[in-house]
């Protein structure tokens, strides 16, 4: 285990430090909460060379073992979960029950990608007259796992765990804003006895020239990403001459649709629970919602009342409901799209401003509903990453898919509804790859999970997530 504070860097099977270190920032008190070693592109080479010489060990072992460490690892998360669940919430700023739901989250996608481990079957084609054929599929390489810092645990768990399973070593990247969580939690995986170079961790303040250390070396042979879309379109474009499998999880827009049959106490608490949750911060967020004209009326008076009801502060402290934003860069953000808003004719029904006390001096942002919202302003077209919901009436089916397909996003999108028929419909003509009906959290590691056009390629999670990490195979046998 890390002997230090700042001994962050794992590097074939051995905890280390750096030369430098950043600071970790509490969002709330602007404290700072801890150090991360400061890894470039010299330890990024240390760490891929020892990643490819595990590669083959770790490939051949049988997929039982490779299991048996993953359900290991959830077993030590659970056991140990009040303490990290603390430290995320400090580090990222989110309400101590979300910190705890993530972890109690990532130990599932954990047991899940062990029992997807044993189930990465291949296949056998029909013979023809020479003879039978074989599907294979082998783990493709080394891999580099980037990772948010808005969810900093499950995110990074869900990559590491189906990686491993599928039988390749792991090169974690944590996010610079929440290295020590990353760093907590990957100590807890190498722990069960992984052999050395199977998993390396490195955190950095410098993670393009750390990244772009890695995307020169062939020996890497796979990218899983999650972050902003102009990052991800950035490391499509930094690959050269290079081609390796890359999964992209970016950015989001995702409209939810109310339509007139909706049960709207139900409605309004799961557009507030998938506004609202992690401040925002989810890309997966509710960010405009559409709303059938006939119940607009109900439908608002509810959403404002339980808005209005959360309560804003630390994550640590009692009854929080929405903490902070991660920085200055993401409050201001959220801070000139509601002035856009209100500047071409939005109203604000609830918040609207900075929410401060003097005892936190960190990046708050009041819980925020704009009606009135209309296709010219900023936040009918940029993603808010912020808790700020912006509403907009519709009168037709049609009008309500045309405006929620009118961004070049396509990760989530809810629909709320009763006529299963009209419901069906709607999904259908939908350009998205993870739809909510009337559930706002439809992210489960039994199903796929990833999006459409500028959201991203490729699925993690269900029986589709291994896949990403294994190349296939086709073998003609003449008899």
């Amino acid at each position: 285990m890390p002997d230090t504070a700042a001994a962050t860097l794992l590097i074939d099977g051995r905890w280390q430090s750096a030369p430098a270190t950043f600071d970790v920032v509490d969002p709330a008190s602007l404290a700072v909460v801890g150090q991360a070693a400061d890894a470039g592109p010299e330890r990024a080479r240390d760490a891929l060379a020892a990643a490819a010489r595990a590669a083959r060990g770790w490939a051949g072992a049988d997929p039982e073992t490779r299991s048996g460490h993953l359900r290991a690892a959830a077993a030590g998360i659970r056991a140990r979960q009040g303490e990290l669940a603390a430290l995320l919430s400090r580090e990222n700023g989110k309400p101590l029950a979300e910190a705890n739901g993530e972890l109690a989250g990532a130990a599932r996608m954990l047991e899940w990608a062990a029992e997807e481990g044993r189930r990465a079957y291949g296949r056998v084609t029909p013979a023809n007259a020479a003879g039978p054929g074989l599907v294979l599929r082998a783990p493709v390489g080394p891999v580099l796992a980037i990772t948010p810092w808005n969810f900093p645990a499950s995110m990074l768990i869900r990559k590491v765990g189906l990686a491993l399973a599928a039988g390749c070593p792991v090169i974690a990247k944590p996010a610079e804003q929440t290295p020590l969580i990353a760093t907590a939690l990957l100590e807890i995986v190498q722990d069960t006895g992984l052999p050395g170079g199977v998993l390396q961790s490195l955190t950095t303040a410098r993670p393009a020239e750390l990244v772009g250390a890695l995307l020169a070396d062939r020996r890497l042979r796979k990218v899983s990403f999650t972050g902003s879309t102009e990052v991800g379109l950035g490391l499509l474009r930094q690959t050269g001459d290079i081609l390796r499998r890359t999964s992209l999880e970016m950015g989001g827009h995702s409209p939810a649709i109310v339509f007139d049959d909706a049960d709207l106490e139900a409605a309004a608490a799961g557009v507030v629970t998938g506004k609202f949750f992690n401040a925002g911060q989810s890309c997966t967020a509710v960010n405009r919602l559409y709303v059938h004209e006939s119940v607009r009326d109900d439908l608002l008076s509810l959403i404002e009342k339980k808005t209005a009801a959360l309560k804003v502060g630390r994550g640590d402290a009692e009854g929080t409901d929405v903490g902070p934003l991660i920085d200055e860069a993401g409050l201001a953000k959220v801070e000139n799209q509601v002035a856009d808003a209100v500047g071409k004719g939005a109203r604000v029904l609830v918040g609207g401003n900075r929410w401060t006390d003097s005892a936190l001096p960190g990046h708050f942002f009041e819980p925020t509903v704009l009606d009135g919202v209309t296709p010219d302003m900023l936040i009918s077209r940029e993603e808010t990453f912020g808790p700020v919901l912006a509403v907009s009436a519709f009168r037709t089916d049609d009008e309500a898919v045309e405006l929620a397909n009118s961004t070049d996003y396509g990760l989530a999108a809810y629909v709320f509804g009763t006529d299963l028929r009209r419901v069906w419909r709607t999904l259908d003509r939908l350009d998205f790859g993870v739809l909510g009906v009337n559930d706002p959290a439809p992210v489960r590691p039994e199903l796929p999970f990833g999006g459409q056009k500028n959201s991203g390629q490729e699925r993690e999670g269900g029986a589709e997530g291994i896949e990403a990490y294994t190349e296939t195979k086709a073998v003609a046998l003449r008899f």
